[in-house]
């Protein structure tokens, strides 16, 4: 696809997906987009691993509360650590959501769906993530914040309606103005 295409062909997917295997060579590129997002004072805050062991899946999923991305074939966790840099402030929250849309995009570039799953990991005091985290093996230091679901939908991935641009982009001054 071109590169605005698959820009407008990425929309977060909720559905069933089909039980088709994702090939280690895709997980493999999407992981790959996601770890050359862009990170803050370079200090590089995201760790990923790819899921796509049946029995090690099944463990994620009867940890997730609410469930979702039941039949998804494989899944990536992201996970991050703070690390103070400019001013002592981190800036993981910021890689990890740019690698997290580089790999959104890369998933919708390979035909497959996803969605960015993160409010029900981090919720409270996260003992979501720290559920997953224990079963995947992560290090104390670091926090699971994402699950991406990822496999081929088996309907179709629907756009939501998006607000006009005119309404959100202006040139020289706020919209419309």
């Amino acid at each position: 696809m071109e590169f605005t295409e698959v820009i407008e062909a990425r929309h977060s997917y909720r559905g069933d997906y089909k039980p088709d295997r994702v090939p280690r060579e895709h997980l493999e590129m999407i992981m790959r987009a996601g770890l050359a997002a862009p990170s803050g004072c370079n200090k590089q805050t995201v760790y990923l691993i790819a899921v796509d062991n049946p029995e090690l899946l099944g463990q994620l999923k009867s940890a997730l509360d609410p469930a979702f991305g039941l039949t998804a074939p494989a899944f990536v966790c992201v996970l991050t650590k703070a690390v103070p840099c400019y001013r002592g402030k981190a800036y993981n929250v910021q890689d990890y959501s740019a690698a997290i849309e580089n790999m959104l995009l890369a998933i919708a570039n390979l035909g497959y769906a996803s969605c960015w799953y993160e409010g029900y990991i981090t919720d409270g005091d996260r003992p979501v993530g720290k559920k997953l985290g224990a079963i995947l093996g992560v290090p104390e230091e670091l926090e699971l914040v994402c699950v991406l679901p990822v496999g081929v939908p088996d309907s179709a991935v629907k756009a939501v309606k998006k607000v006009p641009f005119e309404e959100r982009a202006g040139y020289n001054s706020f919209p419309g103005k």
